[in-house]
């Protein structure tokens, strides 16, 4: 009797274990689910091919690619795509108005502009040359007259934001810095005119 007694305490003492340990397994196999699921929550959005989740966009298709030296009327403010002049804007970072028409051209290169009126808070215009120097292919400028305080541009698309603050304008230029919209995919971005004060 007491060795049936002794085997039946060590029989629950084994399950108590073995329930014990499965418990922490679950655990730890909930956590990392849980921690799997928020990295690739953050990371989708960085990649290419993720433009529809980003809201506002606004799209302009069938635009004409001619060279032409001189003025040019657009359509929208900033233009989105268009003829353009056959010098392109260096990328890169300025702190003057650069000319739509070299930007356009840029933009066919596959960079993405960032423009922002000219009253922004000196702070946020910081957070965008970071961010414009993190791209590399892109330009940075003020413009006058901007429909909104912060306008990115890339060939035949746009976003317009509040503040530097928006996630959508990170997503913006990641998706659209020689992303599939661009007509000249791997045409430079240098040599043309204007001298940034930084790259």
């Amino acid at each position: 009797m007491r060795q049936t007694a002794k085997s039946t305490r060590q029989r629950d003492g084994r399950r108590r274990i073995d329930k014990g340990r499965t418990n922490y397994l679950w655990l730890w196999g909930a956590s990392i689910a849980t921690l799997l699921l928020l990295g690739l929550l953050f990371w989708l959005p960085s990649i290419r091919g993720w433009s529809a989740r980003i809201v506002g966009i606004q799209t302009y298709a069938n635009l004409a690619r001619e060279h032409r030296p001189g003025p040019i009327q657009y359509p929208t403010t900033p233009p989105a795509g268009g003829a353009h002049n056959p010098t392109w804007q260096n990328c890169g970072v300025y702190d003057q108005p650069i000319a739509d028409e070299q930007a356009v051209h840029s933009l066919e290169h596959g960079a993405v502009w960032v423009a922002y009126q000219p009253e922004l808070p000196i702070a946020e215009i910081e957070q965008l040359r970071t961010l414009v120097q993190e791209t590399g292919f892109a330009l940075l400028a003020p413009y006058t007259d901007l429909p909104a305080p912060i306008v990115a541009t890339a060939w035949g698309v746009q976003l317009r934001v509040e503040e530097m603050g928006d996630l959508r304008l990170r997503q913006f230029i990641a998706e659209y810095s020689q992303g599939p919209q661009t007509p000249e995919l791997g045409a430079p971005c240098t040599g043309g005119s204007g001298a940034p004060l930084v790259r």
